[in-house]
């Protein structure tokens, strides 16, 4: 019989738990012994769902959208698509696709449903269109001379294009100074902590790819013709989306579940400190426990989702352990330095609790609530006035996330900040009253007297950044790569700002890679590269 081939993988989020299936699906367990490591006690990483007083809150939002098929059928695979309406549906008389003999979201909570995507910007306490339109509504919300200033500045664009050596010139090129400096110049300084003109263009390039005033305009018209196909529209401009009833952590509990029951070895609280090397192979980790324990675990191939800059310094730490081996060689002075330069902006959530809101649905879409809430799934806050950067609706991404739907609104505020700085520092109590009070001066509550219950949810490493030291990254990657049986993926393994089906696919390519015996990690780290891969949160 032949010996099974060990397998490590570091990190229970989507990456990692995707490697874990992948090896393990379809009876692979008796050809791979398969053992993930995961710091916390919760699966999913970010795509993790928090469960607070019978409310759940998504972390950052996760829409279950991909051009890759293979990351589609395998999401339905492990929770199939509605075949009845959910309680919104019925309640709304709103129309899905069925899929013929899937679930009933009433009656079973294994299922993935089908939502209608509505998002807006919040400027001026007003809303726009997002992604930022040429549409009646803005020329409404803007009024006449500001719409003609946006235009002018707009054609300006369309015949002087700007090197694109920043992420300013990236969206001036795209749709003109004006509307620039209105809609992105703040918000990406707020989400950054950076001013454009110091970010790299690669992050609009990935995040924000074909995206521009003419392909929103191509859009409408595509969204026209009988013929119209899901790989024909940007994805940032998508409408319908796939979500699991409770929440997307509902989907990595299962799949740890299934990984498990296959015969995969899932570890928790399980720290991974040092990374020990030899002859141009990992040999193996040592993991720590919230004890201080430290396990050491041997195996055949490796695949890392941790952060780049902890991995580095994992494989660092090993060399200077007087229990390692010998052989374990320090990482070379500038890999180090590449890898503890690379930025991240860290987020915190504020899930609020509310009895209504004062703000009114005025669009055409029907709601719950009494009076009915506003349609959106996300409130993109652009306004410079506000230190939120995003408003979730969590009734509007599923009914079932929150306890009391008709009569409850659960909202989620999410603030990019950095890790010990003043706001991540602030106690629960200070985030929920500085939390209230933006709420209430942007008046979409009248005030504290609304607050039912609140939660506060403090998130590291959830943004990979474009700045620093990131401009070498090509370098370190060569160094990582160096070791044959090392594969790093997903969105912090590859300091890469990845959508989830993106970690999904650096995952799947890896796991191919080791079965096969190919030796070019090329195609591990190629995902979401070509510009029609791309996602727009």
């Amino acid at each position: 019989m032949t010996q099974k081939q060990s397998v490590v993988i570091i990190g229970g989020g989507p990456a990692g738990l995707t490697a874990a299936w992948e090896f393990v699906n379809n009876g692979g367990s008796d050809t791979y012994d398969v053992t993930v490591l995961e710091e916390t006690q919760e699966f999913g990483g970010i795509s993790r769902t928090v469960k607070h007083n019978g409310n759940r809150m998504d972390i950052g939002g996760h829409r279950f959208f991909s051009k890759d098929d293979r990351i589609m059928d395998w999401w339905k695979d492990v929770l199939p698509l509605q075949g009845a309406p959910s309680y919104d549906d019925k309640k709304l008389g709103r129309e899905h696709d069925m899929e013929p003999g899937g679930p009933d979201p009433e009656t079973t909570d294994q299922v993935m449903l089908k939502r209608h995507r509505v998002s807006r910007i919040y400027w001026n306490r007003r809303f726009f269109d997002y992604p930022i339109s040429l549409s009646a509504n803005t020329f409404k919300a803007m009024g006449f001379k500001l719409t003609m200033v946006a235009g002018f500045s707009y054609l300006k664009s369309m015949f002087h294009k700007l090197p694109e050596t920043s992420l300013e010139n990236f969206y001036i090129n795209r749709f003109g100074r004006k509307l620039y400096s209105m809609f992105f110049e703040g918000y990406t300084e707020k989400l950054w902590g950076r001013h454009p003109s110091q970010i790299s263009a690669d992050w609009g390039a990935q995040r924000v790819k074909g995206l521009s005033i003419l392909g929103v305009l191509k859009n409408a018209f595509r969204k026209l013709s009988p013929k119209k196909r899901k790989g024909e529209v940007e994805t940032s401009l998508i409408e319908e989306f796939w979500y699991p009833k409770l929440g997307p952590g509902q989907l990595w509990e299962t799949v740890e579940r299934r990984c498990i029951d296959a015969g995969a070895t899932v570890i928790t609280d399980a720290k991974v400190v040092e990374i020990r090397q030899a002859q141009g192979r990992i040999e193996s980790v040592v993991y720590e426990s919230s004890d201080g324990k430290r396990t050491e675990l041997h195996a055949d191939q490796f695949i890392s989702s941790m952060p780049v800059k902890d991995l580095v310094n994992a494989i660092d730490a090993a060399s200077h352990d007087d229990d390692a081996e010998a052989s374990s060689a320090p990482v070379p002075q500038d890999m180090t330095h590449i890898a503890n330069g690379l930025p991240y902006r860290d987020f915190v959530t504020v899930g609020l609790l509310v009895k209504h809101m004062r703000l009114k649905n005025t669009t055409d879409i029907p709601t719950l609530g009494n009076p009915p809430i506003v349609p959106d799934c996300w409130i993109y806050v652009q306004d410079p006035g506000y230190k939120v950067g995003r408003l979730q609706i969590f009734n509007n991404w599923s009914p079932y996330l929150v306890k009391d739907v008709d009569d409850t609104v659960w909202i989620g505020l999410e603030y990019f900040c950095n890790e010990g700085d003043d706001f991540w520092n602030m106690t629960d109590a200070e985030a929920t009253k500085f939390a209230i009070s933006e709420l209430t001066r942007m008046r979409v509550i009248n005030g504290p007297q609304d607050v039912l219950d609140s939660h506060r949810e403090r998130v590291k490493k959830a943004y990979p950044a474009y700045f620093d030291t990131y401009a070498q990254m090509s370098e370190l990657v060569e160094y990582l790569d160096s070791f044959g049986n090392l594969y790093c993926v997903g969105r912090n393994g590859q300091h890469r700002y990845n959508n989830m089906d993106h970690s999904m696919a650096t995952a799947i390519e890896a796991v191919a890679n080791i079965k096969s015996g190919k030796t070019s990690k090329q195609n591990v780290w190629s995902v979401n590269t070509d510009k029609s891969y791309h996602e727009q949160k």
